[in-house]
């Protein structure tokens, strides 16, 4: 019986060569490196009241560009990625491009490598040109953040790849040949899915408590003093939001001040009579929402024992200034007794302490100081800063110059002290007696690698709230430490105010590729199709013969069927 199964038709052998050449060229795409790979860092995206701001895109794939100036007017800049170094940057220019609304496919703003969170040199001086590039990143900042723009932003650093790439795109755009499908040139491609809002962004407040010492053990009934500091920033890109003096500087002065009195409180015979309350708060560029929120989570004994309240905020820069804001007149006795007892302190540190009263409105949901959210609820409060007025809402809450190249170790020990110092005499009942409590040469006197160590940390770390989970590390690290130097920790965890609408993908991985014009492909493409006819005709010549190849390509004769 014949065997019905037949045998899979074998690829014919003339074939071979032809197939071989198409797999290796289908091998030089797919594995095809990019020029070079950088980190980027996207605008952020929001949304205030339901008003959308910042950058609504996030993939990128386009050719690159140098200038708005660099193309003809024919040239449609909607399909144009523009690498501009901050450095060079046109700010009047930029500010009429995003107003007016016209197009870009992308734009990628590169800063000068002293702007990375990763540079943690301690080196703090008076430099001038990078204090002008600071004060033009700060400006492009307040630019960005509240403009609505349609396509993606994102920040790089300058390093050699990346410069080398910018150099040789602005030399193409010189000679009058920007790069399009037509040119070639530098494609830059980051792949990026589309921004998702994140639902119900956690806020989380982290709280340490110091009992003073009652003759009957219950210390519930003493007076209580407040020390509190937002931990969170807010920036243009929160991925390098580290925020390391607005409030880096706050954190970790209150770390330390709760170190100092944890020793002073270990011993009975100097542990004083008043409790200590310290608050790691969250939300504070959006209003001081997460102070709000655990303020009206007190019982009302524990809200009327508070004899007031000091809000650490921005202690690190340079300078001998210091501020002291409230929301109660001057000339209210509470306030009074608090600034004569900084301004005693502060004379004899070298540094000066100025009073600032600033009215609140109870009917405005704005909030410019920390301490504004105690003094609604009629508690007696103060922000002491460097700052002599409030920054706008979401503006110098961890700006992209805010890192550690601003801030001074020196100035948060000063400030350290100024704090402890002043709150001491007043639990010990030493105003105006030059009592120094915490002097250098003493057992408790401030930690300079205390304060090192934390500062360092945190201007390595961006801490922007709707990013942060309920276990981020630096959340847990905050509360371990605070469990370290109080006697009770509590952790709450809250709802950001619904009028901040967040989006995510805040950074991703930029592709830089090299692609051949158009010209260039379509003569590619026709070499190889010459090649792979001569070839092919010439593998069936040797093989089969002519009249083989001449019949592959003869029409075959038409099949008539005849009417039946």
């Amino acid at each position: 019986m014949a065997n019905s199964q037949r045998r899979p038709a074998a690829l014919d052998p003339v074939y071979y060569p032809v197939v071989a050449l198409a797999l290796i060229l289908v091998a030089c795409v797919d594995f095809c490196d990019a020029v070079t790979v950088v980190d980027v860092y996207r605008l952020v995206q929001y949304d205030l009241s339901g008003v959308p701001f910042g950058s609504r895109l996030a993939t990128l794939n386009h050719h690159a560009g140098s200038s708005f100036f660099a193309s003809s007017s024919t040239v449609d800049l909607s399909r144009t990625v523009l690498m501009l170094p901050v450095r060079e940057l046109d700010l009047d220019l930029i500010k009429e491009y995003i107003g007016q609304g016209k197009l870009l496919g992308g734009l990628l703003l590169l800063l000068p490598p002293q702007f990375s969170p990763e540079k943690v040199e301690t080196a703090v001086g008076r430099d001038e040109d990078f204090d002008l590039l600071r004060n033009k990143v700060s400006e492009l900042e307040r630019l960005l953040i509240h403009a609505n723009i349609p396509y993606p932003v994102y920040f790089a650093f300058e390093d050699d790849n990346i410069n080398a790439v910018l150099a040789e795109v602005k030399r193409n755009d010189a000679s009058g040949q920007p790069a399009t499908a037509t040119t070639g040139g530098y494609k830059l491609v980051v792949a990026a899915s589309d921004p998702k809002k994140i639902a119900s962004p956690t806020i989380t407040n982290i709280q340490g408590w110091l009992p003073g010492l009652k003759p009957d053990g219950d210390s519930s009934q003493l007076p209580t003093i407040a020390i509190v500091a937002s931990y969170d920033t807010f920036g243009a890109a929160p991925a390098l939001s580290v925020g390391s003096d607005s409030n880096g500087s706050g954190v970790v002065a209150l770390l330390e001040i709760a170190r100092l009195f944890s020793v002073l409180y270990s011993n009975p015979k100097t542990r004083g009579r008043y409790n200590l309350l310290f608050g790691l708060t969250s939300g504070g560029p959006y209003n001081f929402n997460g102070t709000q929120k655990w303020l009206r989570s007190f019982d009302q004994r524990l809200r009327e024992s508070i004899d007031y309240a000091i809000c650490l905020n921005s202690l690190g820069s340079l300078g001998n200034e210091l501020h002291l804001h409230v929301s109660k007149p001057p000339e209210n006795t509470y306030i009074q007794q608090i600034f004569q007892g900084f301004s005693s302190v502060a004379e004899e540190s070298g540094l000066q302490v100025g009073l600032k009263h600033k009215k609140i409105n109870i009917s405005s949901p704005r909030v410019a100081w920390e301490h504004e959210q105690f003094s609604r609820l009629r508690v007696t409060a103060a922000t002491i800063s460097e700052l002599s007025t409030a920054p706008e809402l979401l503006e110098g809450t961890g700006s992209l110059s805010d890192n550690r190249h601003s801030v001074s170790e020196a100035s948060i020990i000063r400030s350290v002290k100024l704090v402890a110092e002043s709150v001491a005499r007043h639990i010990y009942s030493q105003e105006g007696k030059g009592t120094n409590i915490f002097a250098d040469d003493g057992s408790l006197a401030v930690n300079p690698s205390y304060v090192r160590s934390w500062l360092d940390l945190l201007s390595t770390t961006s801490r922007v709230a709707p990013f942060l989970s309920k276990s981020d590390p630096l959340i847990m690290a905050l509360q371990k430490e605070l469990a370290d130097h109080t006697a009770e920790v509590n952790v709450q965890h809250e709802t950001l105010d619904e009028t901040f609408t967040f989006y995510d993908s805040i950074s991703g991985r930029l592709h830089v590729y090299q692609v051949a014009s158009v010209t260039f492909d379509l003569l590619l493409l026709l070499v190889l199709g010459s090649y792979l006819i001569t070839l092919f005709s010439f593998l069936v010549i040797t093989t089969r013969g002519l009249d083989d190849l001449i019949s592959l390509f003869r029409r075959p004769p038409s099949r008539k069927v005849k009417a039946v």
